[in-house]
């Protein structure tokens, strides 16, 4: 199975001279595959380069405006992969585009916190963000139809949908695949950019993590489980969120006494990572947290068809201290937009206090019979 990737047919439209486009996403989920492609069809002379090679390091880091102009004159367009790994350098593709404007420039990385923060500031009107994330259902159902997506969405649950993953036939091959995944580029970006030395105590909190998703996620009772404070915690879930391992969705409030707002909620962009880190790969018919699985399924798809799609909106869940709750909220050009998550085919209503407090909103029960328009 080869899928063609959302962004496959708009980076010649998207990148610009005199700019750069900085492409975002988490390790193995198909950046470097997506230039690739690209640039096997791009018409022009193009340079393309890793941030991992020391030539190429060298001179982007010198911040020598002559050295970088007498590299890099002649091509029309500079694609510099792994870019989190040059030292300062939204610097260097500064001089890079001041000094030769007649240039595009993409930037791939994996680590939106080291890209981001080197990146950021110095190009500040000179870029344009993408975010590239593991193969999305809009993708499958795009190169192979929305039955496809239907047929193998036990298999999505379980193992995700990590490019090399979804294209391998074998199950325990995928397993495998999935284990590596965890075991040798997970926190690798965490370890190396940040000195955080003790894997032991992220891979605790993710497992942690696993068995409270789709719930309040409290730091302090966390830090108490894992013997490190409350900030070394709070620490730990910024990383793992720049990462793009994990995100965070918070508490909706309009200042009801009921409504809980401090705490967070975490989800993981995807099923696959999430299941390695337990080492659970049983069928779902032998799983106790089939409903956790799909929550996370339909939560991490929103997301990316938020992105792709390009539709702006604030993602929350709802609960009071009456436990009465909503999945998950999107507030979106002044409206609400109010979702709960079921696998099997129950509709229950609106929880009645939100019908009371928020009569204008909309609400949908997502459940397997229609989630292909929530996360199409």
């Amino acid at each position: 199975m080869n899928i063609k990737r959302f962004y496959q047919g708009e980076l010649g439209s998207l990148i610009q001279p005199g700019k750069v486009l900085a492409l975002y996403g988490p390790r193995r989920a198909g950046k470097t595959t997506l230039l690739k492609d690209f640039l096997s069809s791009f018409p022009g002379k193009y340079f393309l380069g890793s941030g991992e090679d020391k030539s190429v390091r060298d001179v982007l880091s010198s911040e020598d405006v002559n050295l970088i102009r007498s590299s890099f004159s002649g091509y029309e367009l500079v694609v510099i992969d792994e870019a989190q790994s040059i030292p300062n350098v939204g610097k260097g593709l500064k001089l890079l585009v001041d000094h030769l404007p007649e240039v595009k420039v993409i930037a791939s990385g994996s680590s939106s916190f080291e890209l981001a923060n080197t990146i950021g500031e110095p190009l500040t009107g000179r870029k344009k963000t993408l975010t590239l994330y593991p193969v999305s259902a809009i993708e499958i159902a795009s190169e192979f139809g929305n039955m496809v997506l239907r047929q193998r969405l036990e298999e999505l649950l379980i193992y995700g949908s990590y490019p090399e993953v979804l294209t391998t036939v074998n199950f325990k091959d995928k397993a495998e695949l999935l284990l590596e995944l965890r075991d040798s580029y997970l926190f690798k970006d965490i370890l190396s950019f940040e000195k955080v030395r003790n894997a032991d105590k992220l891979h605790q909190l993710l497992t942690l993590l696993v068995f409270q998703v789709g719930k309040e996620v409290s730091l302090s009772e966390l830090g108490s489980q894992l013997g490190l404070s409350k900030q070394t915690v709070e620490r730990y879930l910024e990383l793992l969120e720049k990462t793009f391992v994990i995100f965070r969705v918070s508490g909706f409030s309009r200042n009801l006494r009921s409504e809980v707002t401090k705490t967070k909620r975490y989800y993981f962009y995807d099923n696959g990572v999430m299941n390695a880190v337990i080492n659970n790969f049983n069928l779902l018919h032998l799983r106790a947290d089939v409903g956790a699985l799909w929550e996370n399924y339909l939560t991490s798809e929103r997301l990316k068809k938020q992105t792709y799609h390009r539709f702006f909106s604030n993602n929350y869940f709802w609960r009071t201290y009456e436990r009465q709750e909503l999945d998950w909220l999107e507030e979106r050009d002044g409206n609400l937009f109010a979702y709960e998550f079921k696998w099997g085919d129950k509709l229950p209503k609106a929880p009645k206090l939100w019908r009371e407090n928020y009569p204008q909103s909309e609400y949908q029960v997502i459940n397997q019979k229609n989630f292909t328009d929530f996360v199409l």
